[in-house]
């Protein structure tokens, strides 16, 4: 069996006298108008790479919003193709030309409607009318599960003073790959050390400190969890109405915090793997969307 593509893309918009406009690119060997997109690099991710292809193919950098519906289809050569989407709201200005103007030799700036006319895929116009039907995205919170720390039981000292291991240190740094494309600009931490080191490699590149924060650390008991979530989520309300903010937490908290947010009972859609995360994308004080990171 062929192998499957993967490819990353983005409906990049910004603001306009008449609402909003959307970036679609013109790609001269298929005389064709598509969204921005493009394949993964190696083993690059999939957020990182579709900022990426963001700036090559428009020369604006894009700020991830929310993600978006995945798109599958069948290449000419009968390979599958996957595509990871992500609505981006465009910088002020463009910072860069365009990177290979033999695969983008033109970008517009449209409405949705105009868009929707020009974009010659329907899957490209689909996207933008789910994006149309979107509550508006006003504040953005990334939030992490603390990366490995080996074994909790090998650890003879105070548990909140057991540090991350090398894989946790290999985690902690691609993480700080990944959330830098956020642009925090606060850092949030648990109160165990290895909150606070999975951060360190984001903190470090971003030049911000890392305030310790007891409410995004987990119970001491199961049956604490719920009144935890309360206390978690009601601080995490604090932190969305300020700058931009990436927080590390813990795996026993995040769970029925990410269930209260959006209103179930079962936490277990929730689990996050260690090094794992989610972007919180917010309207107003509703959670319009999450995201695994």
């Amino acid at each position: 069996m062929a192998d499957s593509v993967r490819a990353v893309g983005a409906v990049l918009w910004r603001p306009s006298a008449g609402g909003t406009e959307v970036c679609v690119v013109h790609r001269p060997s298929l005389d064709d108008w598509s969204l921005p997109k493009g394949k993964l690099d190696g083993d690059e991710h999939t957020l990182v790479a579709a900022v990426r292809e963001v700036v090559e193919e428009t020369g604006f950098r894009g700020a991830p919003l929310i993600r978006l519906p995945e798109v599958s289809y069948s290449l000419p050569d009968g390979r599958a193709k996957t595509v990871d989407y992500w609505l981006m709201r465009a910088a002020d200005g463009p910072e860069a030309e365009i990177a290979d103007p033999t695969e983008v030799d033109a970008i517009a700036w449209l409405s949705p409607d105009e868009a929707a006319g020009r974009l010659t895929y329907p899957a490209d116009r689909d996207l933008v009318e789910h994006v149309r039907g979107l509550p508006p995205i006003t504040a953005v919170t990334v939030m992490v599960r603390h990366a490995h720390a080996g074994e909790r039981k090998k650890w003879a000292g105070v548990d909140a003073l057991r540090p991350i291991d090398p894989q946790g240190q290999s985690e902690a740094d691609g993480l700080a790959d990944v959330l830098v494309h956020f642009s925090p600009q606060r850092l949030f931490a648990a109160t165990p050390l290895r909150c606070k080191q999975t951060l360190e490699p984001l903190a470090e590149r971003l030049d911000l400190p890392i305030v310790t924060d007891n409410a995004f650390a987990e119970p001491g008991e199961a049956d604490e969890a719920p009144a935890k979530a309360k206390v978690a989520a009601a601080r995490l309300g604090e932190v969305r109405d300020g700058p931009a903010a990436a927080i590390c937490s813990q795996g026993k908290l995040m769970p029925p915090l990410l269930a209260l947010l959006r209103g179930e009972e079962d936490p277990a859609p929730y689990k996050t793997p260690k090094g794992g995360g989610w972007v919180l994308s917010w309207s107003g004080e509703q959670l319009a969307g999450l995201s695994r990171v």
